[in-house]
């Protein structure tokens, strides 16, 4: 699921499961895992990233629709799991965006201090309205932080996924690269952001993203416990199964 390399002083972690590294349990635990180990070594910086043209297409739907209820309830928690360490990890993060990062992949990649996407690379945006669920609290927070606000209502409402280059101008990723570039280009900017002191690369993080830990601590278990009982709804299954179905018969 998981391959781990390393170049000076930054950790690569490559998301390798099935083709379109589908977030599932499994995957959620392993890739959060990851970073909880990478954290304790060495390592000064994170630069993530997938493989051949896809970085994440998302929320595994197919084990979902197959799971049901009982499936969802369990991953809920293992993808708030996979978000808050990413998102909150006290090392410099860069997402290294090789290609289509869509819906909970397009989150997974906001998570990061830094966004690089291949300049021809595949789709980004968040279709999470188009499928029939609500962003869960912590995936919301973290499309508000990293959207400009002229941007943020349209790209939740519409579920549009946009080029590299749009979503460069939506604020989605932060830089283009070619693709045979783009590896090196993501290590280089880890090695900048591992420059700094740590202690104090780490705390002016902290304060940076404090209000989304503070909008969390106010108002997450109610939007959690609203967001659950929409996506075990069973009208919300069955649209997930028809979303399914007719992707699947376009694919």
């Amino acid at each position: 699921m998981i391959e781990l390399s390393h170049r000076g002083p930054v950790a690569i972690v490559t998301m390798s499961h099935g083709k379109a590294n589908a977030l599932d349990i499994e995957f959620c635990e392993t890739i959060a895992a990851q970073f909880e180990a990478v954290r304790a070594t060495g390592a000064k910086a994170v630069v993530l990233t997938g493989q051949g043209r896809m970085f994440s297409a998302g929320v595994d739907l197919v084990r979902l629709s197959e799971g049901g209820a009982p499936y969802v309830r369990r991953f809920l928690p293992a993808l708030h799991r996979l978000y808050d360490t990413v998102f909150f990890y006290p090392k410099p993060v860069v997402a290294a965006v090789n290609g289509h990062a869509i819906a909970g992949g397009c989150v997974l990649q906001c998570c990061a201090d830094r966004r690089i996407a291949a300049r021809d690379g595949g789709r980004i945006g968040v279709t999470e309205l188009l499928v029939g669920v609500p962003f869960p609290p912590l995936a919301f927070e973290v499309m508000r932080f990293a959207s400009p606000p002229r941007y943020l209502a349209d790209g939740m409402f519409s579920g549009a996924t946009f080029a590299p280059d749009v979503a460069l101008a939506r604020g989605l990723v932060d830089e283009l690269a070619d693709a045979p570039a783009l590896l090196d280009c993501a290590v280089a900017a880890a090695e900048t952001l591992a420059a700094l002191a740590p202690a104090a690369f780490a705390q002016t993080k902290q304060q940076v993203r404090q209000p989304i830990a503070d909008a969390l601590e106010r108002h997450g278990r109610r939007l959690e416990g609203a967001s659950e009982e929409i996506w075990t709804a069973p009208e919300t299954l069955g649209r997930i199964r028809d979303y399914v179905s007719r992707t699947f018969k376009k694919a």
